[in-house]
């Protein structure tokens, strides 16, 4: 009995130690770009590295604020935000009910093609995206942030995952209590899947405000870019000041941080929802 014990014991010792050295191992870089922000750039560039800096100074974050128009970029990633989690949430919802409980012509080859859309690249878009929004004068506009995301692959297969674990009873019981499709989707339906509507929201909310590429390609105007394409402006060619960098990227981390702390409970309960049957 005592052997067994002490196995466990050691057992819980040893996965306890390996999630700690995973927990440091992604924790170290955010503690790097926090330190690093305070530093001079002569202390963010010398080797062997200083962990410390030697003097804490606010300077790196005034000169970011000088750089860049941290309002603008606010603004349009907060609205790119909200209007891609609007448009995600609304049309894959809708489409995710229709590819899980309803039953028409075609259904499994629309299916297909939400699924092969999954499995290309994003980059393969980019082209025929941007020629659609030049010949409409669109470009430097937030409609053009917006645009790629108007309709979410991955939000369709997500949502359809949820309805798929509904049972078909609980429609056909709203079928024989009176109410039309209509009605069995935004009365019975949506609540039943509102947690996983607040997942694919925070999901979608964390891809927009990640996506670099496309927002440097559509707008070129710094006045209309997000906070990851305004910061790209930040790396010269050359030589980059480092601590204006990092005091920036912790400027820029405040809204993921609000909204992951705020909705962190909702995230969990819908990816577990959705696993679910």
């Amino acid at each position: 009995m005592k052997s067994l014990e002490k196995s466990k014991k050691r057992r819980t010792i040893g996965i306890y130690a390996f999630f700690a050295i995973g927990s440091i191992i992604m924790i170290f870089p955010f503690v790097w770009m926090f330190l690093t922000s305070f530093k001079t750039v002569a202390e963010s560039m010398q080797i062997p590295p200083d962990i410390l800096p030697k003097s804490w100074s606010l300077d790196s974050f005034k000169d970011a604020l000088n750089s860049l128009p941290f309002a603008a970029l606010y603004k349009n990633t907060i609205l790119l935000i909200f209007w891609r989690v609007v448009c995600a949430v609304v049309f894959s919802s809708m489409a995710g009910y229709a590819f899980a409980k309803l039953k028409f012509k075609g259904k499994e080859l629309l299916f297909g093609i939400v699924l092969v859309q999954m499995m290309l690249p994003s980059q393969i878009f980019i082209i025929p995206q941007y020629q659609m929004l030049a010949k409409v004068g669109l470009t430097n506009t937030v409609f053009a942030l917006v645009f790629p995301g108007i309709v979410s692959a991955f939000g369709t297969f997500f949502l359809r995952q949820a309805y798929m674990g509904i049972p078909d009873e609980i429609s056909e019981a709203a079928y024989l209590d009176g109410c039309n499709q209509w009605q069995t989707f935004t009365k019975v339906m949506v609540p039943l899947t509102t947690s996983s509507m607040s997942a694919l929201a925070i999901f979608t909310a964390v891809f927009a405000y990640g996506d670099l590429m496309w927002p440097l390609i559509a707008n070129t105007d710094l006045n209309m870019m997000t906070l990851s394409s305004g910061l790209a402006t930040l790396r010269g060619q050359f030589s980059t000041n480092f601590p204006v960098l990092m005091a920036g990227s912790l400027l820029a981390m405040i809204p993921m941080i609000i909204l992951y702390l705020i909705f962190q409970k909702q995230l969990i309960e819908g990816v577990a929802m959705t696993g679910g049957k």
